[in-house]
């Protein structure tokens, strides 16, 4: 058997780690392609190095630009790439654009499709990760779940259940071999601290969205110290916030973190406030309070079982869980099913028993 994943942004890389070392115990003839969607040093290369993957394979280096140039360069690369391979399946990992492309290419080829991370939806279609989870879904041919959520969301779209298989989440996968790893990190943190991640363009494309957010956060840093690891594309914009905002402020801007440094700076966090679904994950197998600037989540399990409170852009309740962290008010949260490292086992269990003839 020979199978190609594809990657491309940082949080495919903590899903192919384990994925990938599961298949290699199985002997499995595999293949990473690299379409560069994320290229730069501190997004894409320190994740290969910390998390044992081998470089990639094939890098097909497209940069930067709009969704669509993204997506019609990795599919012109990635169909010359895939044709000359000819795997019996390629697998692809969440919802960012190099998912996108390859799911196109692969169907359009007749080649099987594996996605890991399936059948999540927040039924939002403003986001641009619901559709490519959509049109994704639309053209798979095997779907492995990290919830019976998930599962449920698959069946009511005409998906045949013996194609679904609920093997759990291999992002918790990556964080349990990972997280005890020892780390000299290169900045002191308080007894207690939040963190802030912001990367979706709803927060911080538009700058009076973005100062509304900023202006929340100066109020909370004044009762719970911030370090906050900033996205390239919102550093000037926050570091301009920052220099005019008049306010006391207890606010740590830093470079973005490589995964070991990110997660050991979240297990020691009091809280999280972000707009990412896998952090809204991670939390939630940590047992840290997570509030996510977000109106919808993919990842409804996160607040019904997990750590995870939807805010909206309610600020006003954001500093109220604040306030209810602080003080021990905050909801209880447990860990769900099948979140407990084995997850890229079980996917690799599945692909054996398939006959790709």
């Amino acid at each position: 058997m020979k199978i190609i994943h594809i990657v491309g942004a940082r949080p495919n890389f903590m899903k192919l780690s384990p994925v990938y070392r599961a298949l290699e115990q199985k002997k499995v003839e595999q293949i990473i392609i690299h379409t560069g969607q994320h290229y730069s040093a501190n997004m894409s290369d320190i994740f290969f190095q910390e998390l044992s993957i081998p470089k990639a394979d094939i890098n097909l280096g497209v940069g930067a630009g709009s969704q669509a140039e993204q997506v019609a360069k990795m599919m012109i690369s990635l169909e010359n790439e895939i044709s000359l391979q000819k795997p019996d399946l390629v697998i692809v990992y969440g919802d960012v654009n190099s998912t996108l492309a390859a799911s196109l290419v692969c169907a359009k080829l007749q080649i099987k499709i594996a996605h890991v991370e399936s059948g999540l939806r927040s039924f939002d279609r403003t986001m641009p990760e619901e559709i490519n989870r959509i049109v994704t879904d639309r053209l798979s041919d095997i779907f492995f779940t990290t919830s019976v959520e998930a599962d449920d969301n698959l069946k009511k779209e005409g998906v045949d259940k013996n194609k679904i298989f609920f093997v759990g989440n291999v992002m918790i996968d990556t964080l349990v071999q990972f997280i005890q790893k020892p780390l000299q990190q290169n900045f002191s943190t308080p007894e207690k601290y939040a963190v802030v991640t912001l990367h979706r363009p709803a927060n911080v494309d538009d700058l009076s969205q973005l100062q509304k957010i900023a202006d929340s956060l100066f109020d909370i840093s004044s009762e719970l110290p911030i370090f906050f690891p900033v996205h390239p594309r919102t550093q000037l914009k926050l570091n301009e916030i920052i220099k005019n905002a008049k306010k006391e402020k207890n606010i740590t801007l830093l470079d973005p973190l490589g995964y070991i440094e990110f997660i050991n700076l979240v297990k020691g966090s009091a809280a999280v406030i972000t707009d990412s679904g896998g952090i809204q994950e991670e939390t939630t197998y940590l047992n840290i309070p997570c509030l996510t600037l977000r109106e919808n989540t993919e990842r409804p399990i996160t607040i019904t079982e997990g750590s995870n409170t939807l805010i909206g852009y309610d600020f006003s309740y954001l500093k109220k869980c604040i306030y209810d962290i602080l003080s021990g008010k905050y909801k209880k949260s447990s860990c769900p099913k099948f979140w407990d490292g084995h997850a890229a086992d079980r996917i690799a269990e599945v692909l054996m028993k398939i006959n790709f003839s």
